[in-house]
């Protein structure tokens, strides 16, 4: 028994070798960043929190995060910088007030770079409220130095501005000058859900299709082709990390927080790997087709009922229930 243990796991290693990581043994010529060891989320005290988390991953990639204490969602932003444009990936959820925290990051970032302007691209991972909240707010900006380029959340514009021929089955890709972000059309959360690779970074956006928490699954059957469609796009390249738009779990395995929970305490590392993508891939192809709740490690997959709106009448008390106590206790929340 011993024996085949050590003979699965020396397996195991190979196998992640060969597929996952550059041959080189420092990663090859993959820029390098840092991810913080942990992240604000709405408290204890919500007076201290500011609205946006700003994270500069590397001088030209920067991750923005939501404070809870302003929506229970605390999404994660994304935004890229190459020489010729910048990409932002999201605009947040509600009462973010992203314009104020975006045009510092760029005017910070023209500044370090010794530029006057340059053009970001507005896109989505889906088209859900509490990624899209803040588009008009990024349009009403009108600043000459960011002139901004924006995608709608619609499988059209989608597929159009990323030159996605046959959607969902073709790839996508933009050039923001010396930089190739790669675009990965993964519905089933949604129906214009997508995956972004950074060639530069190795870094995945999975968006909420693959995130610490709860995968909301409204088509079973498209949310596996695309898991299927995406491991086999990353299989051949190497990936730093896997990143998707929310924590919702906590470090203890199987636990996550009670939705509508503005303060993480413990959260969950953010980051997740090549490896979770194929844990999930396993957990979808041992249900054998037939959608129920599945708890993973660090997510679970979470289809939901075509009989009900939203997430069904248990989720929404739940919902209820948690902000009540929390906002009510937003100011100095137990520990």
């Amino acid at each position: 028994m011993r024996l085949r243990l050590i003979a699965v796991l020396c397996f195991s290693l190979i196998t992640t070798a060969a597929f996952a990581q550059f041959s080189d043994p420092d990663g090859g010529d993959l820029e390098r960043g840092v991810l913080p060891d942990k992240w604000m989320t709405g408290g204890p005290k919500c007076m201290e929190i500011p609205e946006w988390q700003v994270h500069e991953y590397n001088p030209n990639l920067y991750i923005l995060r939501q404070s809870g204490c302003t929506d229970a969602e605390m999404p994660f932003l994304f935004l890229f910088f190459g020489k010729d444009r910048g990409l932002l990936w999201d605009t947040g959820s509600r009462k973010g007030n992203l314009g104020p925290a975006f045009q510092l990051v760029v005017h910070d970032w023209l500044e370090r770079n010794h530029r006057t302007s340059i053009p970001i691209i507005v896109t989505h991972s889906h088209s859900h409220e509490d990624h899209t909240f803040g588009d008009s707010a990024i349009q009403a900006l009108h600043d000459p130095a960011i002139p901004i380029e924006f995608v709608p959340a619609k499988v059209a514009d989608t597929a159009t501005y990323f030159h996605i021929a046959s959607w969902p089955k073709d790839l996508g890709q933009v050039d923001l000058g010396g930089r190739v972000l790669n675009i990965i059309p993964i519905p089933g959360h949604d129906v214009v859900s997508i995956a972004l690779y950074d060639r530069h970074t190795g870094i995945l956006l999975t968006g909420d299709s693959l995130y610490p928490g709860r995968l909301y699954v409204r088509d079973f059957a498209a949310f596996q082709a695309s898991t299927e469609r995406l491991i086999a796009f990353v299989k051949d390249k190497p990936v730093a990390h896997v990143l998707g738009n929310h924590i919702e779990q906590r470090r203890t395995p199987f636990l996550d927080f009670p939705i509508g929970s503005i303060y993480h305490p413990d959260e969950h590392p953010l980051e997740l790997t090549y490896g979770t993508l194929l844990e999930l891939e396993d957990g979808l192809l041992s249900i054998q087709g037939k959608p129920r709740r599945l708890a993973m490690r660090d997510f679970t997959v979470w289809p939901l009922s075509p009989n009900e709106q939203g997430l069904g009448t248990k989720m929404e008390e739940i919902y209820k229930q948690t902000q009540e106590q929390q906002l009510r206790d937003k100011w100095n929340q137990p520990k």
